[in-house]
């Protein structure tokens, strides 16, 4: 059995996860060992239990990878797992990515630059506009933007996406043969045509009050950063955020009417430090090493096209204030996170967005344990951001 056939055969087994697959494998020494030990060995290894680990037995005898993936292309999707070269880079960085993917569409290396927008299935008007015009606006600047398909802010940030000829990812909180909403299905097949729907769910599970907040570690997993447009204080959004900083994702909320539910949850977050939108450059400038000038004019145009306000030319790059702080700490050697957050005065949450883009310019490098390494030797005045 292949690394891969493993990862589909494993995902079929109920109450897994991967969690305990990974401290499965650390007490077998490797993904094929789970298929090969007796109940007295999986009951080792950290967090299976005497129930779980007869269910394994027993189910992994059942699970069939070949006629899974039978399944899958019968829908016109495919299933990728951590042993294909295509799952995404940035989900094998949390703490539990997800063993295979079910996708329709396709994933390519333009979605290692996405930005979540998620918020309230009961939006006002006013999030509503704002989450197209923000979906348009990234996916006019190159990013991919991911969200989740529910009704409301969801659904019109993929729309403004898909509008701008954009790239933009689903995850969905069933299996991908279990769409919820229903009446999101056409929407879902547009977006399979100009970017993915995924799904981590085997094929006939239907969505529940689990699988959704579940899922939206996956939606911040995917995501440099997270806009939460409108959300009640305690609602999916919301929890979408918290693994966005978990994760060490930037994390940013747009402000609205005080006197709007749908307004409390973000305006906590910025009380808690998420960054304030009331335009799109608020966003970009995160990330301005990724962009060029004019991608940055271009994003700034309203959904119906209108040109962007004149803004200043954009100057080369060279390491900000915090990046240089990154930078300076690692030419000492290599750290984990969290010391090079307190060497670099930078808080978690903001440096792994720092570290995203460090990395995809090829000056950083994330190592296993959450450490990294300086790939580059650089001149002072570089390191030191003056």
């Amino acid at each position: 059995m292949t690394d891969r056939d493993a990862y589909i055969a494993l995902n079929l087994i109920d109450q897994l996860g991967p969690v305990r697959v990974r401290a499965l494998v650390a007490h077998l020494g490797s993904l094929q060992a789970i298929f090969e030990a007796d109940e007295a060995s999986l009951r080792g290894a950290e967090g299976i239990g005497r129930e779980l680990a007869a269910s394994i037995v027993a189910r992994r005898v059942e699970a069939d990878p070949a006629a899974e993936e039978a399944r899958a292309r019968a829908l016109s999707a495919r299933l990728v797992t951590p042993a294909d070269p295509d799952y995404p880079a940035a989900l094998l960085k949390i703490h539990d990515p997800p063993l295979a993917l079910y996708v329709a569409g396709d994933l390519t290396p333009r979605d290692r630059q996405c930005i979540g927008v998620v918020g309230s299935r009961r939006c006002t008007q006013y999030g509503k506009g704002v989450a197209d015009r923000l979906g348009f606006q990234l996916a006019k600047a190159g990013f991919t933007v991911v969200s989740g398909l529910a009704r409301g802010i969801d659904i019109a940030a993929h729309e403004g996406a898909l509008k701008a000829g954009g790239r933009t990812i689903a995850v969905l909180g069933g299996a991908l043969d279990c769409l919820y909403p229903a009446e999101a299905r056409p929407l879902a097949d547009r977006i399979a045509k100009q970017g993915a729907v995924i799904s981590e769910y085997t094929l006939g599970r239907e969505p529940d009050r689990t699988t959704f907040p579940y899922r939206n570690r996956v939606i911040s997993g995917l995501s440099m950063g997270v806009v939460v447009v409108e959300a009640d204080r305690k609602s999916g959004a919301m929890i979408t955020a918290d693994q966005a900083g978990e994760q060490g994702r930037q994390v940013f909320a747009v402000p609205g009417r005080i006197d709007q539910p749908s307004s409390h949850g973000t305006h906590h977050l910025i009380r808690q430090g998420a960054k304030l939108v009331e335009d799109v450059r608020d966003i970009l400038e995160e990330f301005e090493y990724l962009i060029p000038p004019s991608a940055t004019a271009s994003a700034g145009a309203g959904t119906d096209g209108s040109p962007a306000p004149e803004a200043p030319a954009a100057p080369a790059f060279v390491f900000g204030p915090e990046e240089g702080r990154v930078v300076e700490a690692l030419a000492e050697g290599e750290l984990d996170v969290d010391t090079l957050s307190r060497r670099a005065a930078v808080p978690v949450a903001k440096l792994g967005a720092l570290l995203i883009g460090l990395e995809m310019k090829r000056v950083v490098r994330m190592l296993p344990g959450r450490r990294v390494v300086l790939t580059v030797t650089l001149p002072r005045k570089e390191a030191e951001g003056e």
